[in-house]
């Protein structure tokens, strides 16, 4: 089986989400971060996550990733709950998680060589991540010999190698300047294209949002809740200049009003 085979493999990888609450501390210092959470994502949807800073967005997907311990409520992905870490779901942070010490094709063979995978597929599986997201000429570079967004392109390229039912995105291109974010973009919408991933998404960006996602998930302020579902219904493949489109305004400016009011019910 080939890279790209291995790559679409029909799996179950929707996430569902059932009444999830998260609290920080004890007595006094406790700190309710999430209350109530529902949702389901479907299999090869692209949603995405918005809320006001503090709201809980990260701390959600860290749940969903198992590298939290949610208070109550149900998480499962692919139809098993989740209880800790796992190769099923893949974790793309804002920060540049690369072991320094690997070179980059080193970087996106770590999952599957920790699976014992022989290491003909390893390398067929590098080679193909590695010209899906640009970097062949970069395999035996550094972390420390790339920029921002190359590094980035190798994160990306070492979640997916591992082949995961989803794929978990911390605002990943929010150290980016805009240029390169808009490319990153591009180059995510076409590799998500290509693997039909189930993406959950989490960013700031309110232009980042619609021009990615399915659906925007839009959450309130502390403690985070589902505030409303906002269906994208603009076709693929979408054009940056999207962002100009009188539909689109009008869906920012719905989004910004449901942040700004919830800013307000806070003062």
């Amino acid at each position: 089986m080939d890279a790209l085979t291995l790559a679409k493999k029909p799996k179950s990888s929707d996430i569902a989400i059932d009444n999830v609450a998260l609290r920080y501390g004890t007595g006094d210092n406790a700190v309710l971060a999430l209350d109530g959470i529902s949702f389901h994502v479907v299999p090869n949807e692209f949603c995405v996550i918005v809320g006001p800073s503090g709201c809980g967005k990260s701390s959600l997907l860290y749940l969903i990733a198992g590298l939290e311990e949610r208070t109550g409520g149900m998480i499962s992905v692919g139809g098993k709950p989740v209880t800790e870490p796992g190769p099923d779901r893949g974790m793309v942070f804002q920060a540049y998680t690369l072991f320094p010490w690997l070179t980059v094709a080193q970087n996106v063979e770590y999952g599957p060589k920790r699976k014992g995978m022989p290491a003909a597929e390893r390398t067929a599986i590098v080679e193909h991540f590695l010209q899906e997201v640009g970097l062949a000429k970069f395999a035996n570079h550094y972390p420390s010999q790339l920029s921002g967004g190359m590094k980035q392109r190798v994160a990306i390229a070492r979640a997916l190698a591992n082949d995961p039912q989803v794929l978990l995105m911390d605002e990943p291109f929010g150290a980016l300047d805009s240029q390169t974010r808009h490319s990153m973009q591009k180059l995510l919408l076409r590799i998500w294209d290509h693997s039909k991933k189930t993406v959950l998404f989490v960013t700031h960006d309110i232009d980042e949002a619609i021009l990615l996602a399915d659906r925007v998930l839009v959450m309130s302020g502390r403690p985070g809740q589902i505030k409303k579902e906002i269906r994208v219904g603009f076709s693929r493949p979408r054009s940056m200049d999207l962002v100009m489109e009188p539909n689109f305004i009008a869906m920012k400016r719905e989004i910004l009003e449901l942040l700004k009011n919830d800013e307000d019910d806070e003062h």
